[in-house]
Parts: structure tokens; sequence; C-alpha cells
């Protein structure tokens, strides 16, 4: 059996465990959405991603399934078809501009836009104590500048609603910017990204900048960064950054075309990202998400949340 197979034998029985559990549509939500309301998540094809698309599709959106490998967003959606979902996949990869070119074109013509924009692709080369900034280019261009150009890109697209358009930038507790164990050292710095009003795409392109030129030199060790996963954590850091500065600027359009925009902290999941080390399930990971996704309450957005509760930066 190769390794496709074998993948989607575990999706298959993953979807078989979970069948009992579709999701209903929360007691605590008014139900804005239907059919018609189309949601895009992407690096969907595993882990919370995948979880993420079928629990929407369970609620009854349309989910667009988005994958850097074809093949294996295919395989996915297949699994997710067959469970009865309306989830449709299409190749995506957020670090080519192209490629994000091309699915907005797609997405305009076949479905008219969108709804909700899941922003969940990211990759994380740091498992347990292991720190290295090997792959921090990459894990800066994916996790953060990832997020950022599919952001620029689906906003335009976002369809004109009474309930608003929703984005939801999958985070994590790491990138804040007073963890005890995780933050910058940098008590000016840190007082900088903490006041939204100073928060601009220049400041947070000058601080990932300046950490990945010392990783080109080797000082960052000495740069005050974060002590765990400092990649990883950097990556999150500028995401939550971006979400307060984007919720600010979204915050002057009109009625009937406001958009939402929410970060969130699924936890230490078991997912390939964590190595199957996290000690929370996919559904618990997904949860937040997704209610996040489909939450009635307007009065919401550049805020940060694990667990449905509301967390500091």
């Amino acid at each position: 059996m190769g390794s496709k197979e074998r993948a989607k034998e575990r999706m298959e029985k993953r979807l078989q465990e979970i069948s009992l559990l579709r999701t209903i549509p929360y007691s605590d939500h008014q139900r804005w959405w239907s059919k018609e309301t189309i949601a895009v998540v992407t690096g969907g094809n595993r882990g919370i991603g995948f979880e993420i698309c079928r629990q929407l599709a369970a609620h009854g959106v349309t989910v667009i399934l988005t994958s850097r490998d074809t093949d294996v967003g295919i395989e996915a959606t297949k699994v997710l078809q067959e469970g009865g979902f309306d989830v449709y996949s299409y190749q995506l990869d957020v670090l080519d501009p192209l490629s994000i070119k091309q699915f907005a074109d797609w997405l305009q013509e076949n479905y008219g836009g969108l709804d909700i924009l899941v922003n969940n692709a990211g990759v994380n080369f740091n498992l347990g104590t292991n720190n290295s900034v090997e792959f921090a280019q990459k894990v800066i261009a994916t996790n953060y500048y990832g997020t950022k150009n599919m952001i620029e890109a689906m906003i335009p697209l976002m369809k004109p609603s009474t309930a608003g358009g929703r984005i939801v930038n999958v985070s994590s507790r790491q990138g804040r910017l007073n963890g005890k164990k995780n933050k910058i050292e940098n008590i000016a710095l840190r007082e900088q990204l903490s006041d939204v009003d100073s928060l601009s795409e220049e400041l947070i392109d000058r601080i990932l900048s300046t950490f990945l030129q010392q990783v080109e030199d080797g000082t960052w060790k000495s740069g005050g960064w974060p002590q765990t996963s400092t990649d990883y954590s950097l990556s999150k850091l500028a995401v939550n950054a971006y979400t307060r500065l984007m919720a600010r600027k979204l915050s002057d359009l009109p009625d009937g075309k406001k958009i939402y925009i929410n970060c969130y902290c699924p936890g230490w999941v078991k997912t390939a990202l964590t190595g199957y080390a996290g000690n929370i399930s996919v559904e618990e990971g997904a949860d937040t998400g997704v209610w996040l996704a489909l939450l009635p309450d307007q009065a919401i957005t550049g805020k940060f949340f694990a667990e449905r509760r509301e967390i500091k930066f």
C-alpha cells in the first residue's frame, strides 16, 4: 500500500469514528449561513485544516479545501464528499503569488467570491526541545506572509452581507507578546506591538527582517527573541499583530460590507505539525476556529481566542 492509500485509509477511519458526532448548529448561534455560504480553508488536506473543513461542512457551509499538493487535496475532499459533505478541492500554494492569483480568479468565476476565510496553512520544523532556525525563512514566509497574502487577495472577493465576512487565522500561544517563557525581551518593542495604534506592516516586516538577517549572520541567539521554537513563535506573533492591524483597517468598512478578523490558538493538537505528540484531539483543536467563523456577534474582531475564550495577545 502506497503512502497516498494509507493517508486515505487513515482519513476514512477517522471520518467513520466521528460520523456519529456530526456537528449541529451550536445552541448559542443564530444561523446566518446557508449552503450558498462559501468558506475557503488553506492547508485543508490534513490535521486541523481537514477537521475545520469537516465541521464547517457539517454546519451546512460549502467548503473549498485548498492544498499545496493537488492529489492529496483531491483524496481528502473525496473522503469528505463520501461522508455527504459539500466540500470541493483546489490546488493552492500560499507561497506562490501566481497560485494565489489563479485561485482568486477561479473562486470569483465559479462562486462569486467567499464569505469565510480560514488561514490554516503553516509549517513548523521544531519538535520537543529542538530549536533550529535552519528553515526560518520558509517558516516566516509560509506562516506569516502566506497568511497576509491570502488575506490581501481574498478581501476584495468577500461577499457583501449583513452578517459580514469572516477571517480566522490559526495562530498559537507561542506567539504571545508577554508569555512567561516565550516573549520578546525588548520591552520597547513589546510596547510598540501592544499598541494597536502604532502597529503597521512596516513594523512587523522590520522585526521579521531583523530576525532573518540575524539568522543569516549567526547572531540570532543574542537577539532577545522567543526562547522556544523561535522562528515559529515569531511567525505567529506576526500573525497576531497583523490580525489586530487588519481589524483596525477593516473597521471603517460600511454596513453590509463589514469584515471581521480574529485569530485563535488550537492548542497542542495531535497532528503531523506536532509529530502527533499533542494532547488535544483535532476535533477540539478545530472547534474554536469554526466557532469564530460562524459567530453571529458582529462586534467581535481583532481578538485572540483559545477554547472559545478570549486570551491576551
